[in-house]
């Protein structure tokens, strides 16, 4: 099982690097956000462990970038946050768990080896599938799924949505989605694609908005 701890702190890192090794777990380490970025996207872990505020590039954005890329790589925080409302963020942008800082050894190993047991290496994960908070898409069968209901896509519908939840909380053009969907011979008159970003809401929202018009330049996805 390979391992990869992003902390900027070294007295925990340390030793929890060598509590993990002596377990026989194979870990790479970074004191740096951007680096265990990088890291993440070069390498196949079983599980990450981050740090919430890091040099570089925080925590919660490494999670959410990775989970709109479609890495299901199991995620466990860590950090001195400890209210409702950094829990409910965390979870929210795709951790599976979270420990608050100081915290014991034996319940870190405790919560690692229960997340092990879920590792997407020890199941078949779609490679097109996506997750942004409690939306996921399955870009392969066409359907998304949100608290629970099934919500059947047309093929457009799935390209559309598919480019959004790549892109989470950036501003996207009405250029740069004409681009992401059409071909430049096939490109529509500019209401298609408020038409189809219309139907798209009426399916995807029932449980909250998601997609955010930005007048006069684009839409914005994200909860």
């Amino acid at each position: 099982m390979k391992i990869l701890l992003v902390d900027d702190e070294a007295e925990l890192t340390e030793p929890l690097y060598h509590v993990l090794s002596h377990e026989g777990y194979n870990v790479d380490v970074a004191d740096d956000g951007q680096k265990g970025y990088q890291l993440a996207l070069q390498n196949t872990y079983d599980l990450l462990i981050l740090d919430w505020m890091l040099p570089g590039k925080p925590g919660l954005s490494i999670c959410q970038e990775l989970r709109s890329q479609g890495k299901t790589t199991p995620v466990l925080f860590l950090t001195a946050k400890d209210t409702l409302d950094d829990r409910v963020m965390g979870l929210d942008a795709g951790a599976d768990d979270y420990l608050v800082k100081p915290f014991e050894l034996r319940e870190l190993m405790a919560r690692v080896r229960a997340l092990l047991r879920r590792s997407p290496a020890l199941e078949t994960v779609p490679i097109n599938h996506l997750k942004i908070a409690d939306l996921e898409l399955d870009q392969d069968n066409q359907v998304a799924y949100r608290q629970g209901r099934i919500i059947n896509l047309s093929d457009k519908e799935v390209k559309l949505l598919a480019y959004l939840m790549q892109h989470p909380q950036q501003l996207l053009t009405h250029e740069q989605i004409y681009q992401s969907l059409w071909e430049d011979p096939e490109k529509p008159s500019s209401n298609v694609l408020a038409a189809l970003i219309r139907l798209l809401r009426r399916k995807i929202e029932e449980e909250g908005p998601l997609i955010h018009t930005v007048y006069g330049k684009g839409y914005r996805f994200g909860d």
